[in-house]
């Protein structure tokens, strides 16, 4: 979920928010939990027992998880995206042209492929670097999500302060990749050490900025924005640890999406003019079920098929780099869908993703 820039236009409807019984985007345990809580109470206790390896289970579970929860979540982007003729047009680069563009260039990797890898390595390399942005922008969005549920936005003050602990860790993200996935790591390594110190201060200027606004509002910070924001740090943490454990940030990153989607369809199915809680209990099993079989074609069936035509057709190489550009097309294809269409201070975004608790 992308991030919101200003606040100051949505604080007097977040008072009316305030005034209604529910506010949560799917319920206060699931919230709870999706948010981060659910990969707080996974890792922490993996951190503390001291373990180097992570990750637990082997490579075809893994395949098996990232089908049924990672790829889900970039599925219902394209639902957002693709669910209308109205959103097509209104998100023309979201819709049209960035997936033309990336198209065009994996059509040119893989027939560069036969001669060397070096399209399929920037690819790679700009869905890492743009995953570090995406992963602190969703938990930004997260939190000024929840902060508008519970009646409340930040300050000017609080969110400059949050923002800039994020970053921090953006910055972070970027130098592990660098020093993961260089040859020679030792040529990044002092720049890994000090982004990693900088983790400390990026922790100290986040809790200042949720100090800040306990004391101007008189109350605890949004438990759930909280949440999201530590969860962030124990991601990071485990992946300092384990590089591998970056499945399980990419699992818990997927669960924490996902719930604003479904919102997003429960609402939309409430507003149908034959809307009964039968009907919506039917919609959404539909929507799930679709979600999974769209999942596993795109996930296991379109890699497999896919090796084997473009390797008959241009060789070993090109066929083997094939299922790994088109899992990298989903990815930043995804990562810029989910900027455009998440603007939580667009009025239109919150009357759909908050419409079950807004005011009629």
């Amino acid at each position: 979920m992308a991030r919101s820039s200003k606040h100051r236009p949505f604080n007097a409807a977040a008072t009316s928010v305030a005034s209604r019984s529910s506010r949560s985007i799917i319920s206060p345990v699931v919230d709870l939990l999706s948010v981060g809580g659910l990969s707080l109470l996974f890792l922490v206790p993996l951190l503390l027992s001291g373990r180097t390896d992570l990750v637990l289970i082997g490579v075809g579970a893994q395949a098996w998880i990232a089908t049924a929860i990672n790829m889900p979540h970039f599925m219902a982007s394209y639902r957002l995206v693709y669910g209308s003729r109205r959103m097509i047009m209104a998100h023309k680069w979201a819709s049209m042209y960035v997936p033309s563009i990336l198209l065009l260039y994996i059509m040119a990797a893989i027939w560069e492929a036969q001669y060397s890898q070096l399209m399929v390595i920037v690819l790679i390399t700009v869905a890492s670097v743009y995953l570090a942005w995406h992963y602190t922008g969703q938990v930004w969005g997260m939190m000024a999500s929840f902060a508008f549920l519970d009646g409340r936005a930040f300050s000017a003050t609080e969110r400059r302060l949050i923002r800039t602990s994020l970053r921090i860790l953006l910055i972070w993200h970027l130098a592990w990749f660098l020093y993961t996935q260089l040859r020679d790591p030792s040529r990044v390594e002092w720049i890994y050490r000090v982004a990693s110190g900088a983790t400390v201060i990026a922790f100290l200027m986040g809790a200042v900025g949720l100090f800040r606004m306990r004391q101007r509002t008189g109350r605890m910070p949004p438990r759930l924005a909280v949440v999201a924001w530590l969860a962030l740090f124990i991601w990071y943490a485990a992946m300092a640890r384990d590089p591998k454990a970056l499945f399980w940030v990419q699992i818990a990153h997927a669960i924490q999406y996902l719930a604003f989607p479904v919102r997003m369809e429960l609402n939309h199915s409430a507003a149908a003019p034959n809307a009964s809680p039968s009907r919506t209990i039917v919609h959404m099993v539909l929507y799930a079920a679709a979600l999974l079989l769209v999942s596993v074609i795109v996930a296991q069936l379109v890699p497999m098929s896919l090796m084997g035509v473009i390797g008959d057709a241009f060789g070993e190489a090109p066929g083997r780099a094939a299922p790994i550009l088109i899992l990298m097309f989903v990815n930043i294809h995804h990562y810029f869908t989910d900027g455009v269409l998440w603007k939580i201070s667009n009025p239109m975004v919150r009357q759909q993703l908050f419409a079950h608790v807004s005011p009629r």
